[in-house]
């Protein structure tokens, strides 16, 4: 039984976790200061914006700040949700804070149809579509095929690709934040973070005719309190004609490899390469998805690659968001 009531700036959830599942609560507090910007300079602020799904819950949720003007709106090009805030020329002072507790279920997915019903490929057109550096074409088309040669159905032709993935790349430390996920030069130079991985991954799942792509979320602390500032995680999904979405997550087996400094045979990594095939851990939940993203407002700047951080721009200027102390934030959890 669940009873949801939401409201713009404060929502209250009450739901039955099923008795089997895995949880992780907790609150999460996102605290900005971009009071350090020039006070001649006007400041607009974009936030991904947590709800809850059939995979998590999202309570008590509100947003504080000395902004101007501040609101909840959704990205027109796939509905995902954000919120916005802007401050006027002349301001001394931008502060907000976003709070809200999380309880996040362990997904486990498994018992896939033997058989694959029909499908019509025409109804998931956005999750088959190239993006800006995630093409569908050319070597990376020529790529595809070559995984899933003799693979006829869409789980056959997934999980070539997600082995593929998991065998071919590695995580590379040295890489600026999640990654950009630029496709044709990871195909070069296959090191990367979690958004590089998983783009790689959905960008020859797509080019192999397998609906596919990314979630941007965040992940939760395992202590009873921690400063997840810099947790931002990226993953992947597919859809499975007769199904539904299924979670995979090659680029955290590459991180186990490269923090354990274990190799791919391994028993502790086969283990962890089964498990995040259909399944992630409660320690994370989802903010966003989509690429190339026009926001609500819309920014000055281009087209965002990503919202897995939050993006913010001064006098029409994007602010590095990799940068959480030039570009002031801070993320904490507490355990509830």
């Amino acid at each position: 039984m669940k009873r949801l009531l939401l409201a713009l700036a404060t929502v209250t959830v009450m739901f039955a976790m099923p008795a089997w599942s895995m949880n992780r609560s907790g609150s999460v507090t996102m605290d900005f200061d971009l009071s350090t910007e020039a006070a001649g300079e006007a400041v607009r602020l974009w936030i991904p914006y947590p709800v809850s799904d059939q995979d998590q819950l999202i309570g008590k949720i509100h947003f504080a700040g000395d902004y101007s003007a501040a609101g909840v709106y959704t990205v027109p090009a796939n509905g995902t949700p954000l919120l916005y805030a802007e401050w006027p020329q002349g301001g001394t002072s931008r502060k907000l804070t976003l709070a809200f507790e999380v309880t996040r279920t362990e997904l486990r997915r498994g018992d896939f149809p033997v058989r694959e019903p029909v499908w019509n490929p025409a109804d998931y057109a956005v999750f088959l579509a190239p993006t800006r550096i995630g093409p569908t074409d050319g070597v990376v088309k020529e790529l595809a095929d070559k995984i899933v040669s003799g693979k006829t159905t869409v789980l056959e032709r997934a999980k070539a690709i997600y082995d593929w993935t998991v065998e071919n790349m590695y995580r590379d430390p040295e890489t600026r934040g999640c990654g950009k996920g630029d496709v044709c030069y990871l195909l070069i130079r296959p090191g990367g973070k979690c958004t590089d991985i998983s783009s790689v991954f959905v960008a020859l799942c797509r080019a192999a005719g397998v609906p596919a792509r990314e979630v941007f979320g965040l992940r939760l602390g395992k202590q009873a309190e921690q400063d997840i500032t810099t947790w931002q995680h990226c993953w992947s999904e597919f859809f499975l004609p007769g199904y539904g979405w299924v979670a995979a997550d090659p680029a955290d087996v590459l991180k186990a490899m490269l923090v354990e400094k274990l190799p791919l045979t391994s028993p502790q990594i086969v283990e962890r390469r089964d498990y995040f095939w259909g399944g992630v851990d409660a320690y994370r939940f989802k903010l966003a998805s989509g690429r190339d993203l026009v926001l609500n407002p819309a920014q000055s700047g281009e087209p965002l690659n990503t919202f897995g951080y939050p993006y913010a721009e001064v006098d029409g200027k994007p602010l590095d968001f990799y940068e959480p102390k030039s570009f002031i934030y801070r993320f904490s959890f507490k355990e509830l």
